[in-house]
C-alpha cells in the first residue's frame, strides 16, 4: 500500500466497518515501521482497480493482523484468502511464529476464512469494538 492508494483504501474502509479508520489512522500506518500492508488490484475493462487491502504488524516473531477489507462488489471471490495466503507466506519468510487477530463475534464469514487457515479462537475481549465483543483468534505459524 502507498499514499496513492488511500483515496480507494478509505472508501472500501468505509464501505466495510461501522467505525472506519480515518486517513490519518492508514497514514500513520504507512510510517509505522512495525506495519505492513498489501492490496490486491484487479484488471477490469483495461484499468486496474484496487479490491482489497489487509494491514498487520511484524514484532519480534509475532504478527497482529489489524484490518482486512475487500470492496463490495468483489466480495465472495476469494480476495481476502489471496490476501490472508500473501501474509502469511510472507510472515513464515520473516520468522514469524505467532499470529493473532480481533473478529467481531458477529462476522462469521471472517471467523469462518480464519478457521480455514488454521486460526483458533482463543478468548474474548468484552466490549472490544464499544457496540460488540471480538473474538481473538491464533495461529502457530
Amino acid at each position: 500500500m502507498s499514499r496513492s492508494d488511500l483515496e480507494e483504501v478509505l472508501k472500501i474502509e468505509r464501505r466495510s466497518f461501522r467505525k472506519p479508520w480515518s486517513a490519518g489512522q492508514f497514514e500513520s500506518e504507512l510510517g509505522n515501521m512495525v506495519s505492513r500492508s498489501f492490496t490486491l488490484s484487479i484488471e477490469e475493462d483495461g484499468s486496474q482497480t484496487l479490491a482489497a487491502y489487509m494491514i498487520f504488524w511484524v514484532v519480534h516473531g509475532e504478527a497482529h493482523i489489524l484490518n482486512i477489507a475487500v470492496r463490495p462488489e468483489y466480495r465472495r471471490r476469494g480476495m481476502a484468502a489471496e490476501l490472508l495466503k500473501a501474509a502469511l507466506d510472507y510472515m513464515r519468510g520473516n520468522m514469524v511464529f505467532e499470529v493473532f487477530l480481533e473478529v467481531r463475534r458477529s462476522n462469521a464469514a471472517a471467523r469462518g476464512l480464519y478457521a480455514k487457515f488454521g486460526f483458533k479462537e482463543a478468548y474474548e475481549r468484552k466490549d472490544y469494538y464499544g457496540d460488540e465483543d471480538a473474538i481473538v483468534m491464533t495461529l502457530e505459524l
